[in-house]
């Protein structure tokens, strides 16, 4: 088979996500990285292309240059992955869909309600594929519960609680050097979400990934806990489902002490389902009679989609590199023509996600009113 030839644009020195996307897309061997726009400083790009083993020439000093550059090769590549801060997001996206490569973007969307309106506007005017890493809807067990839910286990969906919890914001680090504060914390950069943005988008969409509910409406409580912080870092969110059922959405990155809880607990007539990103390999069942079960991965008895993103064993842990690796690999499937294409998160799922985070704010600056989604 073919490897599809993957760009990256962003992901220079320092970054923490560009090594991740290049290591999830290069796990199956589907995908190859041959090229970069990985800093907007020419140098800095050279060197991220050093660091990543790539042909010096294809280390581009901008996305402008990458795009134009590789449309010229009869290697060229054949889609981009972009992981900049979130006002790239749009500029860089469009310029690689009018040129026919598609794209596999950071979440969210954009920066803004409006962008991602016009990106939208952009890729349905598009023959190209664009897709989301919505990073948790890779998790085999997260699929599971998603199959659970719609095969009927759990009954009418009653409540829904999903928390996003981590700390290492809890001192002003983007006053201190952290790059990854630094642009997070700057609305010129991330956007009018902080945390929000940040996680608490990620927790909206595995609730509405997992229950195939969508929210109608929201009432947020938004905090800036940590002094002279400009967005958001502390997220209090009531959720209204179009089935009628009640939710809550917590996020937070001044929790002291926590790393990467994300938790989801759907709660139906019949039984309720547990699920915890760092304990990723298990899922628990509680039934109304009492019982209680739990689903491992890697077992025989998961449905077709989560053991086709297992790779191992059961006893043999998986965890966030393997589910961020199915995105790509569901998205290789994709632009071969096959696949699912439910399982990778798509232009609606981030122009929802960004009305989320618009309404949000919104409805915080309003003294926490009640807000529709419209989407």
């Amino acid at each position: 088979m073919q490897r599809i030839r993957m760009g990256l644009i962003g992901g220079g020195p320092g970054s923490f996500i560009g090594a991740v996307h290049r290591l999830a897309a290069e796990m199956d061997r589907q995908i190859e990285l041959v090229a970069g726009a990985f800093s907007s400083d020419p140098g800095r790009s050279r060197e991220a292309g050093r660091t990543y083993g790539i042909d010096p020439d294809r280390a581009y000093p901008s996305y402008e240059a990458l795009i134009a550059g590789e449309r010229e090769r009869g290697d060229g590549i054949d889609f981009v992955a972009i992981v900049t801060p979130n006002h790239l997001h749009l500029p860089a996206a469009s310029a690689a869909l009018a040129a026919g490569i598609a794209v596999m973007s950071d979440k969210p969307l954009t920066a803004t309600f409006d962008q991602a309106r016009e990106l939208a506007r952009i890729v349905g005017s598009s023959d190209a594929p664009f897709r989301l890493t919505y990073t948790y809807t890779g998790y085999p067990l997260v699929r599971e519960a998603r199959r659970l839910v719609r095969d009927g286990v759990l009954g009418k969906v009653r409540k829904v609680i999903v928390e996003y919890s981590q700390g290492w914001l809890a001192e002003p680090i983007e006053q201190q050097g952290s790059k990854q504060a630094e642009w997070r914390s700057d609305p010129k950069r991330s956007g009018e979400g902080g945390c929000v943005a940040d996680i608490g988008v990620h927790a909206f969409n595995l609730a509405e990934f997992v229950t195939g509910q969508r929210v109608e409406r929201l009432c947020a409580d938004l905090n800036r806990i940590v002094e002279g912080r400009q967005l958001d870092d502390d997220c209090n969110i009531l959720l209204r489902f179009d089935n009628g059922a009640p939710g809550a959405l917590i996020a937070s990155q001044i929790a002291v002490g926590d790393h990467n809880g994300l938790v989801l607990r759907v709660y139906g007539e019949n039984a309720a389902l547990h699920w915890r990103q760092e304990q990723p390999n298990s899922l628990r069942i509680n039934r109304r009679d009492g019982r209680g079960e739990i689903i491992e991965a890697g077992t025989g008895l998961l449905g077709a989609d989560a053991r086709a993103a297992t790779r191992v064993p059961p006893g043999h842990p998986e965890g966030y590199l393997e589910a961020f690796a199915n995105l790509y690999r569901d998205f290789a499937a994709l632009m071969r023509g096959e696949g699912d294409a439910s399982l990778v998160p798509g232009i609606e799922d981030g122009l929802r996600g960004m009305e989320f985070i618009h309404r949000a704010v919104v409805s915080s600056r309003a003294g926490s009113a009640w807000m529709e989604l419209q989407g």
